[in-house]
């Protein structure tokens, strides 16, 4: 059997999508929220993958200048994800958004306004997400949040506050738990370990390292 179970067709186009790259895979349950007239609000870049029920939301694309979504080249976002475009969304190339993942640009007031908090005003703030970067399955990233290039945010994790570059954030709050460790790392150690032992200590004493 040749065909891929499971991976959505190939699509040249999708409704509520403006731009689409060439060798993007969207699955027809993929849906849209959006009105207003605009060209550029939500834009996918080449073999960016959108899975089965993924919600991509934007409101009124003319309600603020901030609303807009970009979803870099090479980009996966897994079943059932809630992207929300209203305060601005810039998802950078390569990167994996888990399954129920939420990314919220946008919220609702809720001090000095009406007891009602549908009633009060939109607040948006822009995320970005840089390229590389991984949102574990269920996390949520919530308002005006920077995810850093290569960045790791675990499974569930809820993040309030900026993920550097190569950072590894979980928790409820998240935090930062460590950096993300590198092949040369995984040498550097190695290499540490071995000049503890009686090989390495007489390598030393030989000048040999």
């Amino acid at each position: 059997m040749s065909a891929l179970i499971g991976v959505p067709g190939f699509s040249p186009s999708h409704p509520g999508i403006d731009q689409i790259g060439q060798e993007c895979r969207v699955d027809p349950s993929v849906s849209v929220m959006r009105w207003g007239e605009r060209s550029d609000a939500l834009v996918l870049g080449d073999r960016v993958s959108l899975y089965a029920y993924v919600r991509l939301v934007l409101g009124d694309v003319m309600a603020d200048p901030c609303v807009e979504m970009t979803i870099g080249s090479g980009t996966i976002v897994n079943v059932g994800a809630y992207l929300s475009g209203e305060g601005g969304l810039s998802i950078g190339s390569e990167v994996l958004i888990g399954a129920h993942a939420k990314v919220l640009s946008a919220g609702h007031e809720i001090d000095g306004g009406d007891e009602i908090i549908a009633r009060n005003r939109i607040t948006r703030s822009r995320i970005v997400i840089g390229d590389g970067a991984w949102i574990g399955a269920g996390a949520t990233v919530l308002e005006g949040v920077h995810i850093g290039r290569g960045a790791v945010v675990a499974a569930g994790a809820v993040v309030r506050t900026d993920v550097p570059d190569g950072m590894i954030a979980a928790g409820v709050p998240a935090r930062l738990v460590r950096r993300r460790r590198s092949a040369d790392d995984g040498i550097a150690a190695a290499a540490a370990v071995e000049a503890r032992t009686p090989a390495g200590f007489l390598r030393r004493l030989l000048g040999g390292g």
